[in-house]
């Protein structure tokens, strides 16, 4: 987690750095549930795949438009607390995602956002036991999924840059082994700000 908040600081520094040479730059803080299918009540294996159904979702989200209406974004979205998986061991999955962003104006207080993008779907399974290497030790095994992103959100500016924007994204993961299904559908708002040529 400590080397996601370093990337993010990262990012959040490069994107600073563009929006002093007058490019529109958001930077955003979100909260989000998921959806995704249940788990069939008819299973032939003794420990069926889980739903990533409900938990609370904080994400961190960047965008810098290049042209116009089009820019390139990123987002991370993690659970809050840990899950239980199958009732036997402690999860949480991480969606991270880099996108191609289209933001339309939709009047003087408000744009369209719309997103598509490449990523991965992580889920750290927490032992008790330490795994080290020469450089570090953790507590989790990660199992990492390619994915493809889709989503649509509407920025509402309440004063200046200061925004809210209602969002949806839909995540088709490749390999969706541990859960019911490779859809999965995550839906919130995040709070945030415009620099730039807004």
């Amino acid at each position: 987690m400590k080397r996601l908040m370093l990337l993010a600081i990262a990012s959040l520094s490069v994107l600073s750095a563009m929006a002093a040479y007058g490019q529109q730059v958001d930077f955003a803080l979100g909260f989000s549930t998921i959806h995704s299918a249940p788990v069939s009540s008819i299973s032939t294996v003794p420990f069926p795949p889980v739903s990533l159904t409900g938990g609370l979702y904080p994400s961190i989200s960047g965008d810098v438009l290049i042209r116009k209406n089009f820019g390139v974004g990123g987002e991370i979205s993690w659970r809050g607390g840990e899950g239980n998986y199958d009732l036997s061991q402690p999860y949480r999955p991480i969606f991270w995602d880099i996108d191609g962003i289209f933001m339309p104006k939709l009047g003087p207080h408000a744009a369209a956002e719309l997103s598509a993008g490449i990523g991965a779907e992580s889920t750290r399974f927490y032992t008790p036991f330490l795994n080290c290497n020469a450089f570090s030790c953790t507590n989790y095994a990660t199992s990492t999924h390619f994915l493809g992103q889709f989503g649509a959100g509407l920025k509402l500016y309440a004063r200046g840059g200061l925004f809210v924007r209602p969002e949806v994204h839909l995540y088709l993961v490749h390999n969706n082994v541990e859960y019911t299904s490779p859809y999965v559908m995550r839906y919130g708002a995040s709070i945030g700000y415009t620099f730039g040529g807004r």
